[in-house]
């Protein structure tokens, strides 16, 4: 489905689905049911419609959104790939199974991948492998803090950039341990990894997640609800593919500031609605990179996000900072774990 004719083969029901399930999708046995009433549709009609926006690319995949840095460790990172080797730098870092987001940035850091991983030291390992195959040095910014991180957003309207009717969003700053373990059962262990692609779009998805674990269905919705309370799971619905929808003129923008005035920033700038992701970094001063704040702006027009990045920059963080526009999407899955502790 192109971009731009997406929207003109979508009823209010499609609608409802797209704007309203991409998170607080129920967690029941037969979650459509719940869904159907809500929107005045047979049960069926429900699951046909996510079955049908999934195969055309509006949802990237329905199920649970889970969270890195509470169930692993996890961080971004980058690289500087030759122009004549670019392909055969991305193959090797997509080749990774824990690698689940690779980007093209406007940069002489030009390829920007997110490592996911059971361990810190698993993690690590694989960067030092990527490091090796491609002879390119890896620039590893594991997230501090978090302010801010929520791409659920309304994308059914005319908005030019993310979020752009809304007034504010809540905030906090949560400091993230590079080496968290997320104190698995082994029921909840096996839960995520079965899911980590997305729920079987069948009737009953958590029974079948259920069957193919070995688990009782209540243990399985039990274990779902805890994940989701204590922030393993970020989110259970429909996930948006913001590229199909419109929303990729995205730019990561790093800043330059102080660290005295960090927390105090990042909060004011994590509750203005179009910023979509705000968090701490560190700085690599010995591989020239000063930066210490990474926001996020998802838009429909360039022009709309350089327009909210001058402000950003006017009224908000008045310091030395890039501007990094994504060129190509060069991987995206959800996060990929090969294996979780659980005990």
């Amino acid at each position: 489905m192109a971009a731009a004719d997406w929207r003109e083969r979508i009823d209010d029901v499609d609608a409802r689905l797209i704007d309203e399930y991409q998170s607080g999708f129920p967690i029941r046995e037969r979650p459509f049911e719940v869904v159907a009433d809500d929107l005045g549709v047979t049960k069926s009609e429900a699951l046909e419609r996510v079955e049908r926006l999934h195969e055309e690319g509006v949802f990237r995949r329905f199920g649970a959104v889970l969270n890195p840095p509470v169930i692993g460790s996890s961080t971004l990172a980058a690289v500087r790939a030759p122009a004549d080797r670019d392909e055969e730098v991305a193959d090797v870092i997509n080749g990774y199974q824990q690698v689940n987001h690779n980007y093209r940035r406007d940069h002489e850091y030009n390829q920007w991948f997110v490592v996911t991983a059971g361990s810190r030291e698993k993690r690590d390992e694989i960067l030092a492998e990527i490091e090796e195959r491609t002879g390119c040095e890896v620039l590893n910014l594991p997230m501090l803090t978090d302010y801010y991180i929520d791409l659920e957003f309304p994308v059914v309207n005319g908005d030019r950039f993310a979020r752009e009717s809304l007034d504010s969003t809540e905030v906090s700053a949560t400091r993230i341990s590079e080496s968290a373990a997320g104190d698995l059962s082994t029921l909840d262990a096996d839960l995520l990894l079965a899911i980590q692609d997305g729920f079987p779009l069948s009737a009953t998805p958590y029974r079948d997640i259920a069957d193919a674990i070995g688990a009782p269905v209540e243990d399985v919705l039990d274990a779902t609800e805890r994940l989701l309370a204590d922030g393993c799971i970020k989110r259970v619905g429909c996930v948006v593919n913001h590229v199909v929808t419109g929303f990729d003129a995205n730019c990561m923008v790093v800043w330059d500031v102080p660290d005295d005035e960090l927390d105090e920033r990042g909060v004011s700038v994590g509750e203005l609605p179009y910023v979509t992701l705000c968090y701490h970094r560190p700085r690599r001063p010995d591989q020239d990179w000063p930066y210490n704040l990474f926001t996020m702006i998802h838009g429909r027009e360039s022009d709309a996000v350089d327009e909210k990045i001058d402000e950003l920059a006017d009224d908000y963080l008045p310091f030395d900072h890039e501007r990094l526009y994504s060129e190509e999407t060069l991987k995206q899955t959800g996060a990929r774990y090969d294996d979780l502790v659980g005990e």
